[in-house]
């Protein structure tokens, strides 16, 4: 299931399949039922309504948090970003041998951190992680133990400005990891499956269902594609891009 939310276009076309199948089985129960009393027609018009507000509300939640979640990691790249810049301008602190040393550390984390936004291999994701953890290795015995120890307060100061670049990373890793839960999807494809069910079951005629039948399945599953677009790190087309790490990287490499 967790593989589904990854691919956007898939659950796109499972989510259409799904839906239709549905539709088109609620007009076969449609076809074989006998006709429906004027108030039992009220009753089920009120049953459609009623479920299809209900989708609605969920898709419209779904959507928000998937917004939320890819706020999120924009604002940790951005972070990341001046985590790193500023960092760097402190190594100015230490002494010229050891400033040089973190200054190279940081521009090869630099260049790992914007990798890691536009990587899609998990491979090549896997050896990145690897070496950006040995990056954070190093960058923090640079700085934790310098060739002549500065004065404590700009001490402080360089082990405060490395500790948060190592954890800018930690919260945007963790950022990548926060999706919209397994849960939440089965609720609004359960909801989905059973209003497109209702929506074939009260239609008062088949005829023409080709294509009538066919817009609510299409609509939603547009929906859903844009939810798992968004909430979906890697894949699709609405991706965060690293334009903070790339301006810094281009500045710093310029230097």
């Amino acid at each position: 299931m967790n593989n589904l939310m990854k691919s956007p276009y898939l659950v796109f076309a499972l989510s259409f399949f799904l839906m239709w199948l549905s539709v088109r089985l609620g007009v076969f129960f449609h076809k074989r039922r006998p006709k429906l009393e004027e108030g039992e027609r009220q009753d089920l018009d009120l049953i459609v309504a009623a479920t299809l507000t209900l989708l609605g509300l969920i898709i419209g939640f779904s959507f928000s948090m998937a917004i939320g979640r890819y706020d999120q990691r924009k604002n940790y790249e951005e972070a990341e970003a001046n985590a790193i810049g500023t960092e760097y301008v402190r190594a100015d602190l230490l002494p010229s041998v050891d400033a040089e040393r973190v200054r190279v550390l940081l521009i090869d984390y630099l260049d790992q951190r914007v990798l890691f936004y536009r990587n899609r291999d998990e491979h090549e994701l896997h050896q990145i992680n690897i070496r950006t953890a040995h990056l954070q290795t190093d960058l923090w015995s640079a700085v934790r133990t310098p060739s002549a120890a500065p004065p404590a307060p700009i001490f402080a100061l360089l082990l405060s400005g490395m500790n948060d670049v190592l954890n800018s990373q930690g919260y945007t890793q963790a950022a990548w990891w926060n999706r919209i839960p397994i849960a939440a999807w089965g609720l609004m494809a359960t909801v989905a499956v059973f209003a497109n069910l209702l929506v074939g079951y009260a239609a008062r005629s088949a005829r023409g269902g080709v294509i009538r039948f066919l817009v609510l399945p299409f609509v939603l599953a547009i929906a859903f594609l844009l939810i798992a677009d968004i909430d979906s790190p890697r894949q699709g087309i609405i991706r965060v891009r690293p334009q903070n790490l790339i301006s810094v990287a281009q500045s710093l490499h310029g230097q």
